[in-house]
């Protein structure tokens, strides 16, 4: 307990998977947290059982990102920590996706952190420092021809997170990316047909099993906290061996 005393931290997409897993991990271990979803219903029942705060906000919106962060800072008096974990899937290849689906999957995929590192880094240097999490997938990693728009946006936010960690460390701004394997949360179940049984132990995973977003809220933790002081640019892979196997 304890490990996020005194942090004010942002997360975005907080009403549900991995976005909910941080917002009650980090309220348990002495954070004060703000979630911001365009889910109001379910993100205010998150923060209202973690005792957050809730802002509906679209992470594609720059004005929404300055607003969200002023009221941050205007109720916390800081903002010192920040998970750009909002996104969503579109699996089609590059011939099926059209303009109108490529451009919103990268706006909240890819755009969003653009603008978050943007809006946090001056109120986060002015409190001293302290650090941003994105996230974006092992899809960052590898070609997958079956989500086009998806793969290209979780591609650029590695290069985005390690152009940012050399800009904003004399700011004392960490800035570090994670890249989640198959998580076992409802943007991936609602990808399976009504009614359809769960799939089976993921293929090429050592492990034989898909992460919780707990796991994944643990890794975030880390990187907000203290105890990596020293970790800044870097890409943090979580999962079960998929990409090593």
């Amino acid at each position: 307990m304890g490990r996020l005393d005194g942090k004010v931290i942002i997360i975005t997409g907080g009403a549900r998977g991995q976005g909910e897993a941080e917002c009650k991990l980090f309220t348990a271990e002495g954070a004060r947290v703000v979630i911001t979803d365009v889910l109001d219903d379910e993100a205010s029942a998150v923060a209202k059982a973690a005792g957050a705060t809730f802002i509906h906000h679209d992470v594609s919106d720059e004005a929404g990102w300055r607003r969200v962060v002023e009221l941050t800072v205007g109720e916390y008096g800081a903002v010192t920590g920040l998970v750009n974990n909002a996104g969503i899937y579109r699996p089609e290849g590059l011939l099926a996706c059209d303009m109108d689906t490529y451009r919103r999957v990268t706006e909240v995929n890819q755009t969003s952190a653009y603008l978050g590192m943007r809006a946090v880094a001056g109120p986060m240097a002015a409190s001293g420092g302290g650090s941003i999490v994105n996230v974006s997938s092992v899809a960052g990693f590898i070609g997958q021809p079956v989500n086009f728009a998806y793969t290209a946006a979780k591609w650029a936010i590695r290069g985005m997170t390690r152009s940012a960690a050399i800009e904003l460390a004399p700011s004392g701004i960490r800035v570090n990316s994670i890249h989640p394997g198959p998580i076992d949360t409802p943007m991936v179940r609602n990808l399976r047909p009504a009614g359809s049984e769960p799939p089976g132990p993921p293929p090429r995973v050592p492990l034989g099993r898909r992460g919780t977003a707990e796991e994944v809220a643990l890794l975030v933790l880390y990187l907000l906290s203290d105890e990596s002081s020293y970790c800044t640019g870097s890409e943090i892979v979580i999962d079960g061996g998929m990409i090593a196997g």
